[in-house]
């Protein structure tokens, strides 16, 4: 985004609890001192969201489910806001989100480094991502290195014979990835940008020196669970895994037997990760299926937090396991920051801290004007971070899009050469 520019953007954030549109007015702004990143302030115009359909894993798996959503979630959105929807920045959480770190150098000729010379290290570091059946999603160069020189934000100008540059590139799995653009485009949208739901998250709710100082981001999604790091105020790693809230949810449905809606409803109100004396006293009503509404079974408290105990145990140990698999020191994990739905989940902090250990908190969206209080909840930061996104996406670096030229005709005259010329010029 210009610096100087403001601008009327439309974020679109398809999960797998819910589909959520938000559009928003960016103006610039001062620097702010714990958002230094953010160029622009954010007010939200309009919101809409939609319970989702046809998204599993974060996966399409009926594109007429998920079409009939967004259109339903943008229409509301537009209809808050007064303007029409014409693109959206999206994000993706399914096609098995994946990191990998590369490492790349170049000779430089004249001893100084150049933009071109930025550009071939760049360019080098990134030809080593491409894997068949893998689309890039990020590609975020982390630091450069002059001789024995590491870490320089910005080489340009600088006396080397060699510049070295490390680069963090974020892939999916290129068929997911375009089934849900076209899920978008069916609506008849353009994708102006597709962001990595863990980078958003992190771009929403962490302040700057979190991000500086080393923080590892867990986004607790319904069907989804994903777990980034940042560090030196970039993203150095990222991985997720296909459980989430909703298999809480089925845990409590089976456990119990009743209905989905009922076990979502009861651990919603009732749930929590950790036990207290009073569980075995206090009862709850659910119904079972099948079985009268006007008749419900009454049970101890107890008898729920058992069942979603271990389920939560077991994706906080995943979350540790990747964490350990990273290959990152282990300062960057000792301070956490718990994000997404399931997330709100009654002593999710503690238990947090129990196993993964470390300082946890709650992380939720920062620096947004015009939420709604129903928004401001963790479950929306990283719809919330698509909007963040346009202010930091200069730091990306993006592949240049070379399209073949047609072939020319060698009886081609002066008027033809004239027009040729009209049209780059204008």
């Amino acid at each position: 985004m210009a610096g100087k520019r403001s601008a009327i953007l439309s974020a679109l954030d398809v999960g797998t609890s819910k589909i959520v549109c938000l559009i928003a007015r960016l103006d610039p702004s001062e620097t702010s001192t714990t958002l230094r990143g953010r160029t622009h302030r954010c007010r939200i115009l309009g919101i809409g969201h939609q319970c989702s359909r046809g998204i599993k894993g974060g996966a399409v798996v009926d594109l007429d489910a998920v079409e009939t959503a967004i259109r339903l979630a943008v229409d509301a959105a537009e209809r808050m806001a007064g303007v029409e929807v014409e693109s959206v920045i999206l994000n993706a959480t399914g096609g098995r989100l994946g990191s990998q770190r590369f490492e790349s150098s170049i000779p430089i000729v004249g001893n100084t480094v150049t933009e071109a010379d930025v550009h071939r290290v760049l360019e080098a570091c990134t030809s080593l991502g491409g894997r068949d059946g893998r689309a890039v999603v990020h590609a975020l160069p982390i630091g450069f290195s002059v001789g024995e020189t590491r870490h320089i934000q910005d080489p340009r100008g600088m006396i080397a014979d060699e510049l070295a540059a490390q680069m963090h590139v974020l892939s999916a799995d290129a068929a997911a990835v375009r089934n849900l653009m076209l899920a978008v485009e069916r609506c008849h949208l353009g994708v102006e940008g597709m962001v990595a739901t863990p980078y958003a998250a992190g771009l929403s709710v962490l302040a700057d020196d979190e991000a500086e100082l080393g923080t590892a981001l867990v986004d607790l999604g319904a069907g989804t669970t994903s777990v980034s790091v940042f560090s030196g105020a970039a993203l150095t790693f990222v991985d997720a895994f296909a459980v989430g809230g909703n298999h809480v949810t089925t845990d409590i449905a089976r456990g119990l037997g009743i209905r989905l809606a009922d076990a979502e409803r009861l651990k919603t109100l009732y749930g929590a990760c950790l036990s207290s004396v009073s569980d075995e006293r206090e009862t709850i009503a659910a119904v079972s299926t099948g079985d009268d509404a006007e008749r419900p079974t009454h049970l101890p408290k107890a008898q729920l937090i058992a069942i979603i105990r271990p389920r939560v145990e077991e994706i906080l140990e995943l979350v540790r396991d990747r964490l350990k698999s990273s290959g990152l020191p282990a300062h960057a994990g000792r301070r956490l920051v718990l994000t997404g739905g399931a997330s709100q989940l009654t002593g999710m902090q503690e238990a947090a801290k129990r196993i993964l250990g470390g300082r946890v908190r709650i992380g939720r969206p920062l620096g947004i004007h015009g939420l709604p209080e129903a928004a401001k909840s963790p479950a929306f930061a990283a719809s919330v971070g698509l909007l963040v996104y346009p202010q930091v996406s200069g730091n990306e670096h993006f592949r240049p899009q070379r399209r073949p030229e047609p072939e020319r005709s060698t009886a081609e005259g002066y008027l033809g050469r004239v027009g040729r010329w009209l049209k780059s010029s204008f």
